[in-house]
Parts: C-alpha cells; structure tokens; sequence
C-alpha cells in the first residue's frame, strides 16, 4: 500500500551533512510518501547551490534568504536582489529571515532591518515569507503586524516553537504554523497544546533537516523522509487518521505555496 503524499515545508539539502547522499535522500523521502521538498537558502551566496538542487530533482523546490543568525555577517540583500531570484520556476519562497536574539541578540538591530527587506519581496512578489523565531516574541509580532497593516502578505512561522501568544498573533494575520520534529518530542506537549488549539487549515509540516530528528530517529542526523514521523504523531495531536491530516496539510501547503503546487516538470 502507498503512503499518503505529504511535503516537508523546510529543509535544508544543501548542507555538507548530505554531501555525497542526495540522491538516496530524495528517493528515501519519495518512497516514504514525501513527493515534494523545499529546501533552503540561508545565506545568499550559496543560492547557486540551492537552486541547482532545484533544477536537478523533480521533488525540489527552494527558497531563498539570509538567516537572521547570519544577519551580522552576510551582506544585506535588497528588496530587487530578492525579486529577481523569484523569477526561477522553483523558487517558491523567501527566506528564512526573522528574528533571533536566543544566539545572536546582539546583532538585532541588524536583524530587523534585514527582515523588513524580505518582507518587502514577499509583499511585491506574492511568495510566502518564511520566518524563524526565537526567543524575540514581542518584536517578531510588532513587525508582522505593522508591515501586514502596510500591504498584506502569506507567511508560514517555520519550526514553530514559540509562545501561544506569537501563534495566535501569527493566526490572526492569515499566517500558518509548521510544526517539526520537536513536536513530536515526549516533552514538547504544551507545545502540540499550541499547534491543537489552531485552525487545522493553517498547519504545514517540516523536518528543518538535517537538525531536530523525531522520534524515533531523534538524536540522528534528520532527512526529509521523516517528515512522515512528525506527521504521524500530529495526526495523533489533531484526532485525525494519518491519511487525513496528509490529504489536509498537502491542501494547506498548495494554498500557501501555490506556485509549487502551479508547477509542472516540463
């Protein structure tokens, strides 16, 4: 019997922890029902990289931005840098941007400037933002919202793990929540209280591999084939058969990235 089609939402093929693996990687997430991926960029200057593994598997797509850890050390993108590596068939999103003041408070100033510029791209691109957040909740809502106010825009809080208040915040702007392996963690119960109390229309589903494994691959190194352990276990958190909340999420991720779900291999 065929495992029920689901995408991960996030991750990232292009780091050396696949090197040399990748076309086992992608055949391993397809065979366990995985028939879509989108990896990302974090740092501009390896887009090259990421978008060659777009054009070489048919499963994968990419997006592309600076990591907000990487915000102090990379130079800052513009807005037309953006826009302009959106016009590539497979490039579906931006970022990851956001904010991060658990490793890096130090360079928030910077970080903020750097995710006001790719929310621009997504507002005039019309690509879902991708957002990291950590430890910087109050700044990360005042943001979305002031800019959402300004000309409206799709984002997805990508490996959700913050507080209940940024996921209602989040909620009420149209956004939608990606939940990884730390869900599924034996520990993590007040956060899939979170993702539960949550429209289920509003729910995708990642690895962010190569980190951040589920059980019972926890502690090893992820891929996106066990994008299908954390959805099993969510299906758990939402009362729903697993084929259900598949079928749900792949509708979720086509209404957000629609020009993933647009494209056709040629």
């Amino acid at each position: 019997m065929s495992n029920p089609k689901i995408t991960d939402s996030h991750t990232h093929l292009d780091f050396p922890d696949f090197d040399g693996e990748r076309d086992a990687i992608v055949a391993r997430a397809v065979d366990a029902g995985v028939h879509r991926m989108v990896t990302i960029c974090t740092r501009l200057k390896n887009e090259p990289k990421v978008r060659a593994l777009a054009e070489s598997y048919d499963p994968v797509f990419y997006a592309a931005g600076t990591h907000p850890m990487s915000a102090a050390e990379e130079p800052l993108t513009s807005v037309e840098e953006l826009v302009s590596l959106a016009q590539h068939p497979k490039f579906v999103g931006i970022g990851e941007t956001g904010l991060d003041y658990h490793y890096t408070a130090e360079s928030a100033d910077i970080q903020k400037q750097s995710l006001r510029i790719h929310i621009a791209a997504a507002q005039q691109t019309g690509l879902p933002l991708i957002i990291h957040a950590r430890a910087a909740d109050d700044d990360m809502a005042e943001i979305l919202t002031a800019e959402h106010r300004n000309a409206p825009y799709a984002c997805v809080m990508h490996c959700f793990s913050s507080s209940a208040e940024l996921a209602r915040r989040a909620l009420d702007l149209g956004f939608y929540l990606s939940m990884s392996g730390i869900t599924a963690f034996p520990k993590s119960q007040e956060l899939r209280d979170i993702f539960a109390a949550a429209p289920i229309d509003r729910i995708l589903v990642e690895t962010d591999a190569p980190y951040l494994a589920p059980p019972p691959r926890r502690g090893k190194r992820n891929e996106p084939a066990y994008t299908a352990h954390t959805a099993r276990r969510a299906a758990e958190t939402f009362g729903m058969d697993y084929a259900e909340f598949a079928a749900q999420t792949e509708a979720n991720f086509e209404r957000l990235f629609a020009k993933a779900a647009a494209w056709s291999p040629s």
